[in-house]
């Protein structure tokens, strides 16, 4: 993992107030085990599952994501400096997936964000946690960057996936992506290659509004024929 607009825009607590710079791993991980525990007595019809929406990550929500950073990337998960130095990154959009009627902080279900670098948007990260995999939390996330990498101008959204992440990797090509290349031992310290893929965006075309098409009109020029 790994649009100049700040996926924290919205909270109203600053960081230092929310996040504990000093959290010792051994505590992510051990809500990441608590997580994985809860996750496996839920339903996959649950309203957790079926019932989210999305909405701008919060600093609030940091905890959280690096608990699920733990459970679903092991050895090469962010920590939380790590996270908190790319939330703060320039050109960073980011957005949460949580359980319908449930505020700030929550149990997040999915996480996801991108980067703008004034040309291309690359895709950072995307995180489902386990228990709702497979009712379209991960493709939901996607389509929200890429409408956001149209938005702000980006002529692709750039991304790497684990050559071993068919489930990913289908869901990609599912969207439009395509493979243009293969960049050896990406992933440490697994040494898992990743393919590179990429998505050819099409400039979002603003219909002109219909006063400024009647100012066009009625206002003539001099090469219409008309003299000052």
């Amino acid at each position: 993992m790994t649009g100049a607009d700040q996926p924290v825009e919205d909270a109203s607590v600053d960081l230092e107030q929310t996040l504990d710079l000093s959290t010792h791993r051994a505590l992510v991980e051990a809500a990441a085990e608590l997580e994985e525990r809860r996750g496996s007595e839920l339903p996959a019809d649950s309203p957790i599952a079926s019932g989210y929406h999305l909405r701008p990550l919060a600093w609030a929500d940091i905890t959280r994501v690096a608990a699920l950073e733990v459970q679903l990337f092991g050895r090469s998960a962010w920590t939380m400096g790590m996270l908190t130095e790319e939330l703060r990154g320039q050109g960073r959009w980011y957005v949460a997936a949580q359980p319908n009627g449930e505020g700030v902080p929550a149990p997040l279900v999915g996480y996801a964000g991108l980067w703008f670098d004034g040309e291309h948007a690359h895709l950072m990260t995307i995180g489902v946690a386990p228990v709702v995999k497979g009712h379209g939390v991960g493709k939901t996330m996607l389509d929200a960057l890429v409408v956001r990498a149209r938005e702000i101008g980006a002529e692709s959204l750039i991304l790497e996936v684990a050559v071993d992440n068919d489930v990913a990797i289908a869901m990609y090509r599912s969207r439009g992506f395509a493979q243009i290349g293969l960049r050896k031992r990406y992933y440490q310290p697994e040494d898992v290659d990743a393919f590179t893929m990429q998505l050819v965006l099409d400039p979002v075309v603003v219909p002109p509004h219909e006063d400024d098409l009647l100012d066009d009109v009625a206002a003539p020029t001099a090469a219409s024929g008309d003299s000052v």
